[in-house]
């Protein structure tokens, strides 16, 4: 195996914003490797990332690259003439995995690599451990569910469902798995290492999948979902829809804690075009919120991303990333679409609940196109926070106020349109 190495328009809008101008993620920059785009990412730690890449033709290279200083630099670490690169993992600092038409290895953190099976075509790789792997192949006579026990050597094939053969496998644990095909069709679980698969009844598959725990879990297919009980049951979560946001869908996303994840996959229109949009919800998904990163970085959508602590965390496209030192921007907006009802007139309501701790609903709507401003003020006629200051089409919007940053006492709320202005009055008790 050769090395080298070189640098190189009606809607009904729910509607929350949180926080300053985005100022949290600075761009990040790939070497060209002759146009080949990155197919995989993962991070060890703080510092050292790995991003696999696809090849150019059938007799082509993939390559391995490698970061020590958080993505700011990456160097090629391999590169593998004929080999198709599909998923790579690592289970620990040193020790890691590389599948595609062949599974590589390493056990140095990446400084050499090599092949352990050949020919497997597999589409996913899941390693447990140094033993025990897992890898689905979605073609129809030879692919299926696999699995090795001794690292590697020999395979044993646990499933083959012929056309509907999974492409994506997860172990949680040793017993407790999951598999989809590509068109998501299915949902299937094992609970004893593979040897049987169930049919989660009406569920679909999955592009992403994690779990905390035993029951705990989310799972990504366009959508968003959570289990609460092991993955027999899955609740859809609402992510951010409407307003500039051109399509909202989660295709991967990075789990902190129970509470924050982070997510990717859509992207909304700005003043420079379509642009990727970052999701985040820091209540385990009950709301989801995105952000678009600062107007400097114009990247159309990414599609993976990795968090290694509440602070830093990497999202990559196929041939450039972003990357946050401090938790991403400070901004955070939620929307989405609830109905396409035609308001008849303007209308400010009262917020609700009301007292309110720490936060409060300030729902209004908009008969017609309008440039809003929805301003609170303090008590003395000071400007607290502009909410919304920016044109909406016709419809319901519903702004979810947070006062955790501000002291408990009487507030006042204002809408102001070219038609129309209101002003309420509500109170923050802590």
């Amino acid at each position: 195996m050769r090395k080298i190495l070189y640098i190189i328009p009606l809607f009904i809008f729910s509607f929350t914003f949180t926080g300053g101008p985005p100022s949290g993620w600075y761009q990040q920059f790939v070497p060209d490797v002759e146009g080949r785009q990155i197919v995989d990412m993962t991070f060890t730690d703080s510092l050292t990332g790995y991003i696999i890449t696809s090849r150019l033709s059938l007799t082509d290279s993939s390559y391995v690259l490698k970061t020590t200083n958080g993505g700011d630099n990456w160097n090629v670490n391999n590169v593998d003439s004929g080999f198709i690169y599909k998923k790579i993992q690592f289970i620990d600092q040193n020790t890691g995995y590389i599948g595609g038409t062949h599974l590589i290895k390493t056990t140095n953190g990446g400084n050499n690599w090599f092949t352990i099976s050949t020919f497997l075509y597999m589409e996913d790789l899941f390693a447990s451990n140094e033993d025990t792997m897992w890898y689905a192949k979605g073609e129809s006579l030879t692919g299926g569910v696999f699995r090795t026990t001794n690292g590697g050597i020999n395979w044993t094939q646990q499933l083959n469902l012929g056309s509907l053969n999974p492409a994506r496998i997860y172990m949680y644990n040793s017993s407790t798995g999951y598999i989809s095909n590509n068109s998501g069709t299915y949902l299937r679980r094992t609970t004893n290492s593979g040897v049987n698969w169930e049919v989660i009844p009406g569920e679909n598959g999955f592009s992403d999948i994690e779990f905390i725990d035993d029951n705990t879990g989310w799972k990504a297919y366009g959508n968003m979902k959570k289990t609460t009980n092991g993955g027999l049951n899955w609740t859809t979560q609402i992510l951010p829809d409407g307003g500039p946001i051109i399509v909202t869908t989660m295709d991967k996303f990075s789990v902190i804690n129970s509470d924050t994840i982070w997510g990717v996959g859509g992207y909304a229109s700005t003043s420079l075009g379509a642009r990727g949009i970052l999701y985040r919800t820091t209540n385990g998904g009950e709301n989801w919120y995105y952000q678009i990163p600062d107007s400097n970085i114009n990247i159309f959508k990414y599609y993976h991303i990795q968090f290694t602590d509440n602070k830093k965390g990497w999202a990559y496209s196929p041939s450039t990333g972003i990357h946050t030192k401090i938790g991403g921007d400070s901004t955070f907006t939620n929307i989405h679409q609830l109905s396409s009802e035609i308001p008849s007139e303007y209308i400010l309501y009262q917020n609700y609940p009301n007292p309110f701790n720490p936060t409060t609903n300030i729902n209004y709507e908009l008969r017609i196109k309008s440039k809003v401003k929805l301003t609170i003020y303090d008590i003395s006629g000071r400007t607290v926070q502009v909410l919304v200051n920016h044109l909406q089409a016709p419809g319901m919007y519903q702004y979810t106020f947070n006062g955790a940053d501000i002291t408990s006492g009487i507030y006042f709320y204002k809408l102001e349109t070219e038609n129309y202005t209101d002003t309420k009055k509500m109170m923050l008790v802590k």
